[in-house]
């Protein structure tokens, strides 16, 4: 594995400035790495333990990047929710937590440690193996659209305001059977609303009720047939409600348990599709969350 060489490890814990840390859990992962936890790992050269990792990021003395991985999953939160909260709060871990020292970072990040050279790639001879560098996120694809997801599901009030809910208004009656809320498992696209690139035109619209009823089903298979532990998460949100993130091959899901879903799409690059509650989709996020995995 790279980075798990004795001079490696002790080249970043030697003077290791922690500029940011974040959680390796199946609860809570990067999500940029990977649609599940595994595969989130899998990015990293980790095998998914249970417990799961606090990746730990900084420069050593000389200004490389590191990416110290410890088995203190409990310390990184406890410093990343001190963090959040504006608190000053050192991260400090003690040499036996170390997994391994993994040479570059696997995440964007903003800011440098003030006194050491630029953040750099370590020297070939102390990484002697790959350096971790963040997924492209410049074009449209996986990484882009989980962390578009992400986004959604951070400023959730903020995209559910564009919604309108009359623009989930049943069809006529006399409109063919496909092409109903049922029909699209659930719920209806809206056209136009927080789509990004999207024409609301009549004639995408079927291809989007389309995609929409392929992602709901995927989504429902997961209650049968129980995916990649990550692939359904539910965190906290307002009042009763919960906040659930799916993904699947080429798709997010995002959703409050107590109102619509927005959906992003591999094939649709920068469009988000919202999707009506209808009769179905309130039964299939309360399954959804029932199966998911939680946060400690």
């Amino acid at each position: 594995m790279a980075g798990t060489d004795e001079d490696a490890v002790a080249a970043a814990d030697d003077a290791l400035y922690v500029l940011t840390a974040a959680l390796l859990t199946p609860a809570k992962f990067p999500s940029v790495l990977g649609d599940d936890y595994p595969e989130a790992c899998a990015a990293l050269g980790l095998a998914p333990l249970a417990d799961g990792y606090g990746l730990v990021l900084g420069q050593d003395g000389e200004g490389a990047r590191w990416t110290v991985v410890i088995d203190d999953v409990s310390l990184v939160a406890v410093a990343i929710a001190s963090w959040d909260c504006g608190m000053e709060h050192d991260l400090s871990p003690d040499e036996r937590t170390v997994v391994a020292a993994l040479p570059g970072w696997p995440l964007a990040v903003a800011v440098a440690a003030p006194g050491v050279p630029a953040p750099h790639d370590p020297a070939p001879e102390i990484s002697e193996g790959p350096v971790l560098s963040p997924p492209d996120t410049s074009v449209w694809g996986p990484a882009q659209r989980r962390l578009g997801a992400d986004e959604i599901a951070l400023q959730w009030s903020l995209w559910r305001d564009q919604i309108d809910d009359a623009a989930f208004a049943p069809p006529p009656a006399a409109e063919p059977a496909e092409d109903t809320d049922e029909a699209d498992g659930g719920g209806a696209v809206a056209d136009g609303g927080a789509e990004g690139n999207g024409d609301g035109s009549a004639e995408a619209a079927p291809k989007k009720r389309s995609d929409i009823r392929r992602v709901l089903a995927e989504a429902r298979s997961y209650v049968d047939t129980p995916p990649p532990l990550g692939r359904v998460r539910s965190s906290f949100a307002s009042g009763d409600a919960r906040t659930l993130r799916a993904d699947g091959p080429g798709w997010s899901l995002v959703a409050r348990t107590d109102d619509i879903a927005f959906l992003l799409l591999d094939a649709r690059p920068g469009e988000v599709l919202p999707v009506g509650r209808g009769p179905e989709l309130p039964g299939l996020l309360e399954a959804l969350d029932k199966m998911a995995v939680r946060p400690f």
